[in-house]
Parts: structure tokens; C-alpha cells; sequence
């Protein structure tokens, strides 16, 4: 059974980082795809480069920055987890009541936006809890479990076959009532599929068991103190980078179209810890890197609330009972908006930690944990 080292848990700055980017990056990418809106209409305003942006962010955000997310949730769980520890308190209890509360926090954010992951957030968060009682070892099997993919490579070694058609028909329903449906329409339909939708696209593409993963080893590098400039960490990232790098070019080289369901998730976790393993090696090697970051260190102490934020705002400019940008605006453009919802944000970050210690949406979540 784990039990605490006892070792303060200072504020982690590359953590709020890591969160900024992956905020960032989700409503970046959700501009991409207009806001969960694959339109038949002809687009309107495009450009030349809108395929080569849209290949781009792709490969570098989708799903990725969900992942990135996740991890730094699991850590969050250990850090709270352990604090508790060191006062000889068991957390587990309030946890599981710190989940139900974002799963409410995600019933208002399906209500403006079907792609929700809170709800699923929360769900998945509740599976730290005995984990958490585990030794290392144990975790360390179970995240390598995670990792390999199992659902998909059982299917592809049985020739099992998952029926997605539901998932079809949830979205074909769903996009026709963001291009032509009232707010209120749109709201009824979220609440009703949202959480169905998003559980069945997780199946789909793989991050059923990735995200978990991440969570787990969230609350692992948490164990090992990972995110701190401490003993060997840093050589560590750095071999993480070289090796995830290398994996990633290979697997950039070859094809594996044959197998793609089972190895094309497993890419994207590469691709995942190249990044964040380039972030955390930048962010202490280089004062430069240090002060640039320190930007997003701002907007990721806001993700909760920025999260919630871009729903609102991009369901208004992409929906067709707001703006109807959906069909207006290549991806390029799409894209602009999505840098100018960024920028919005984070001047309002700004602005509200002048005088606030934590965000909106942060400082409710913590008082009624607490309550």
C-alpha cells in the first residue's frame, strides 16, 4: 500500500504551463473543426492553406491535448491526495464529492457544447481512488496495461468488431441541430447525448483506455516528484524526449495502415510525450523558454474556467443559432478566431488574478469541495 514520503508539494509552475497550452490548444483545435460542426454547405471564406492547417494541427493537437489534460489531472489528484496524507487525513471521500462536482460543471458546459469532456473526466477520476492505494510497482503494470491499447489489440488479434453505427447517428442527429436548431434545442439534445456521444467517440478512437492511462501516470509522475528540478529528473525528460521523438519519426516512416486501429492511438501517446517532455526540458534548460511560458502559467491557473469559457464562446460565433460561422469561415480563419478567443481569455485571466488568487470557476470548485 502507498503511503506518503512526507515531501512538501510546492506549486508546480511547468504544471500550470503544460494546462495553458493544453487549454490553448483545445479551443485552437476546436476552431479547427467549428465546434464539433462537419457542415455539407459549401464553405464560403477559405484559403489555399486551409488543408495543410488543418493536417498540421491534427497531428499536433487532436487528442493530444486532451491527454496533456488528463495527465496533469491524475497529478492534481496526487497532490491534494497527499497533502491530506501528510495531515493524517483520508481524501478519498472528498474526491469522489470533488467529482460529482465537476460532473455538474460538466452538465452546464454540454449545455453549450456536445464535445464535453468533464463529464467523463469526473468518471474516470473516480477509478484514482483505490488505485491510489497501490504501490508503485502495481501502478507501473497497470499504466503499461493502459498503454498498449488493450480493447483494440484484443479486437485486432480476435477479429472482433465494435458497431459504431450508434455513434453516427448520434452526430448526424446532432450537427443537424447545431446548423438549424434554436439554443434551447441544441441544450435538450447535449444533455440528453452529450455524455453518450463523447463516452462512444472515446471507444472509437482509442482514448477509452489512453485516457485513464494518463490519469494514472499523472498521479505516478506525481509519485515520483517528476515535475520538479530534482536529482536526475531532467536527464530523464531528456531521454523521454530523444526516445519518444525517434518513435515518432519511425512510426511517421512506416506504414501501418493494416493495424492502424490498434497502433495509431499508441502514435499519438508519442506524439503526447514528445511534447510535454519538450515543454518540461525547454522550460528549465532555458530562461528564455522560462519567461515566454510564464504567459500560459497565467491562463493555465484558469483552465477550469477557460474551458467552459471557449464553449460558451465558440458554440455563440460557429452555431447556427448564434453567428453561423460554421460555414462562413475556412479552417484557416476558423483557426484566427480560435487565437483571438486565446488572446480574449487570457487578457481576462490577467485582469482577474490582479486581484483574485484563483479563477472563477477554481475558487468555487475548491469551496465546495471543502464545504
Amino acid at each position: 500500500m502507498y503511503k506518503t514520503s512526507n515531501l512538501p508539494n510546492t506549486r508546480i509552475d511547468i504544471a500550470d504551463a503544460l494546462r495553458g497550452i493544453a487549454v490553448a490548444g483545445i479551443i485552437l483545435y476546436h476552431s479547427v473543426e467549428h465546434f464539433d460542426i462537419f457542415t455539407e454547405k459549401p464553405i464560403i471564406h477559405t484559403l489555399p492553406c486551409d488543408q495543410m492547417v488543418a493536417d498540421v494541427l491534427a497531428w499536433l493537437l487532436s487528442g493530444k491535448m486532451y491527454g496533456v489534460f488528463a495527465m496533469l489531472f491524475g497529478l492534481s489528484f496526487f497532490i491534494m491526495n497527499d497533502n491530506q496524507q501528510q495531515k493524517g487525513r483520508n481524501f478519498s471521500g472528498r474526491f469522489a464529492w470533488r467529482m460529482c462536482l465537476l460532473f455538474i460543471f460538466g452538465l452546464v458546459n454540454v449545455t453549450f457544447y456536445d464535445g464535453d469532456i468533464l463529464m467523463l473526466y469526473a468518471c474516470y477520476g473516480l477509478l484514482l481512488i483505490p488505485i491510489s492505494y497501490l504501490p508503485s510497482k502495481a501502478v507501473w503494470c497497470i499504466i503499461g496495461l493502459l498503454a498498449i491499447q488493450p480493447v483494440e489489440l484484443f479486437c485486432l488479434l480476435t477479429g472482433t468488431t465494435i458497431d459504431h453505427s450508434t455513434l453516427w447517428e448520434l452526430y448526424h442527429k446532432t450537427i443537424a441541430l447545431h446548423e438549424h436548431g434554436t439554443f434551447w434545442e441544441n441544450a435538450v439534445n447535449n444533455l440528453r447525448c452529450g455524455f453518450e456521444l463523447n463516452f462512444r467517440y472515446n471507444i472509437y478512437s482509442g482514448r477509452l483506455t489512453q485516457l485513464l492511462c494518463l490519469f494514472i501516470l499523472g498521479m505516478q509522475l506525481g509519485r515520483q516528484r517528476m515535475f520538479y528540478n530534482e536529482r536526475c529528473n531532467l536527464q530523464i525528460w531528456h531521454r523521454l524526449l530523444v526516445i519518444s521523438a525517434i518513435v515518432v519519426l519511425v512510426m511517421s516512416i512506416v506504414d501501418y495502415s493494416p493495424i492502424a486501429s490498434w497502433l495509431t492511438p499508441i502514435y499519438n501517446l508519442f506524439i503526447l510525450l514528445m511534447i510535454v517532455s519538450a515543454v518540461v526540458s525547454a522550460w528549465y534548460a532555458f530562461e528564455s523558454v522560462h519567461r515566454v511560458l510564464h504567459h500560459l502559467c497565467i491562463f493555465g491557473r484558469m483552465s477550469l474556467t477557460n474551458y467552459l469559457l471557449q464553449s460558451i464562446i465558440g458554440s455563440a460565433i460557429f452555431s447556427g443559432y448564434g453567428l453561423a460561422c460554421y460555414y462562413k469561415l475556412g479552417v484557416t480563419y476558423a483557426v484566427m478566431v480560435g487565437l483571438a478567443m486565446v488572446i480574449a481569455q487570457y487578457c481576462f485571466a490577467r485582469f482577474w488574478f490582479a486581484n483574485h488568487q484563483r479563477g472563477p470557476l477554481e475558487g468555487l470548485w475548491r469551496k465546495l469541495t471543502w464545504i
